[in-house]
């Protein structure tokens, strides 16, 4: 895939996210305006995308994989999308671990970029919202990805 069309779905991608800016979250939705948790809000921006999902996403609680110490986000993302060398720029996906040594269960969207970073994401008890992209957030990434 040609620069250019990366950069076009990134546009894409990121005019979805801020959308859905202001749905409660409520966890394992994803209808835009009603309820979604990050997962959902993922899903919602490639339903947007694509028109389908890559994959049926079975039931999940809070906790999950993580008794497993299943990395299924970072295996999905690796399987569905590609992976970013270099640099986080809006519009990719981004992978977080939310404790050291956790699987990684939290994602978003990169939204700016510099010294005005931010991010956009479903975060428990406030929704999908855009984020400063600070520090303890960017210590948690592990992996970003474009849209294929």
């Amino acid at each position: 895939m040609t620069e250019v069309r990366i950069g076009v779905k990134r546009d894409m991608a990121l005019q979805c996210a801020r959308e859905w800016i202001g749905t409660p979250y409520q966890h394992q939705a994803s209808v835009k305006g009603a309820g979604t948790d990050c997962l959902g809000l993922l899903r919602g921006i490639w339903r947007a995308l694509y028109g389908c999902e890559p994959e049926a996403i079975p039931a999940y609680t809070p906790d999950w994989s993580e008794p497993s110490r299943d990395e299924r986000i970072l295996i999905s993302a690796r399987t569905h999308m590609i992976e970013g060398r270099g640099a986080m720029v809006p519009g990719q996906v981004l992978v977080f671990r939310m404790r050291d040594g956790a699987v990684a269960k939290h994602v978003g969207l990169m939204s700016a970029g510099g010294e005005r970073a931010a991010f956009i994401h479903a975060y428990t008890g406030h929704g999908v919202i855009e984020s400063p992209f600070s520090t303890p957030w960017r210590r948690r990434v592990v992996a970003h990805f474009d849209f294929p």
